[in-house]
This record gives structure tokens, C-alpha cells and sequence, in this order.
């Protein structure tokens, strides 16, 4: 895949690691103004103590985006989980902002104070993890080049109606969004349960 043009390599990527979750990520700059953005390279990386990982890759100029710029400056950042409900204003927050705007504009969701850490969760997401930031390894320089984000959850947020026995999230209730190739996304439709265990 060396020989590949980057969004060639990338398009054969992402419509073969499918379905992915995605990350919706809010996060502030040291003067505390809010950024929020989705990502697909998505991972959980431990469950004690429980971390999470995305990956958030370069624009074509070289430079670093704001959510990866932000959590250099502040160490602190929300994953929220995206439901399908959430589609559209997911979407909204994935382009630029328009001029003399900040992330008000994106109908359908409101900020709500977290926990622990500075960055606002979404209200309007099912899950939230509130992160502090563990480490970032780059892969590589440039444009393209991926800045891999690790995050220790300090506490996570769950809507009560999904929380099963104190200790499990109901899936059917997460109804949570799978990422696909282009703009094609996915939800959970049937499930497969083994037999062994």
C-alpha cells in the first residue's frame, strides 16, 4: 500500500474496517473556547484502568487539527458516543466551522458541565467518558499522518434508562451509529449470540 495515493490508501481502509464507532470528541483551548469534532479510528485499549484511543490525522496542509491541538494545550477531552438520532448534527460538527460562528451553530445538541475535567459533554449523547490524556504517539509527519490520542477515563456518564443491573449499557438503548465508507453509516439491526462462551 506504499505505492498508494493517501486517499486511494484511505478509501480501501475505511470501507474495510467497518463498522466503526465513533468518537465524538469535545475538548477546549487553554483560553476555554469549546471544539467538538467526530472520529472513526476508535478503539477501547484497556478496561482497568480503562482507557480509550482515536486517532486524528493531519489536514492536507501538514497541520495539526483543533481537537489535537487542544488536548496538547489542556490534557483533557470528552468521547461522546453517537446515537443514530445524533446523525446530522454529528455531521454539522465535522466541517468547519462558518465564520464568526463557534459550535452553538450545530443544531439538535447543548453542552452540559462535566464531572471531573473542564471540557463540556454532550447532553444529548447516551455515553460520555470524561478523558484525561495518557499519551499521544504520531505515526509519521506531514500531511496525512496520524496523532494517535490514548486517554485514561476519569468517570463516565450513562442515561439511566440504558444502564441494565448498575453494570451494563443496553445496546438496543445505545442505538449507537457504525461508521461504513463514504457517507454511509450503519446501526445495529440483529446480533448473533454464540453458544459458547
Amino acid at each position: 500500500m506504499r505505492d498508494l495515493k493517501p486517499r486511494h490508501a484511505h478509501d480501501l481502509l475505511t470501507s474495510s474496517i467497518i463498522p466503526r464507532p465513533i468518537a465524538w470528541v469535545s475538548t477546549i483551548n487553554a483560553k476555554g473556547a469549546p471544539n467538538l469534532a467526530p472520529f472513526s479510528f476508535f478503539t477501547g485499549v484497556s478496561w482497568y484502568p480503562p482507557v480509550l484511543a482515536f486517532s486524528a490525522v493531519n489536514r492536507e496542509d501538514g497541520s495539526k487539527k483543533d481537537t489535537v491541538i487542544n488536548i496538547e494545550e489542556t490534557k483533557e477531552f470528552v468521547i461522546n458516543l453517537v446515537s443514530k438520532d445524533l446523525l446530522h448534527p454529528m455531521e454539522c460538527s465535522a466541517g468547519p466551522i462558518p465564520f464568526g460562528e463557534d459550535i452553538t451553530f450545530i443544531k439538535g445538541i447543548t453542552l452540559a458541565p462535566s464531572k471531573t475535567i473542564r471540557p463540556s459533554r454532550i447532553c444529548e449523547a447516551r455515553v460520555s467518558f470524561e478523558c484525561v490524556l495518557d499519551r499521544i504517539v504520531s505515526v509519521s509527519e506531514g500531511a496525512n499522518a496520524g496523532n494517535l490520542i490514548i486517554g485514561r477515563v476519569l468517570s463516565m456518564y450513562a442515561q439511566d434508562e440504558i444502564v441494565k443491573d448498575e453494570r451494563e449499557i443496553d445496546w438496543q438503548g445505545l442505538d449507537a451509529l457504525g461508521r461504513l465508507s463514504g457517507n454511509r453509516y450503519c446501526t445495529i439491526q440483529s446480533i448473533i449470540e454464540s453458544e459458547t462462551h
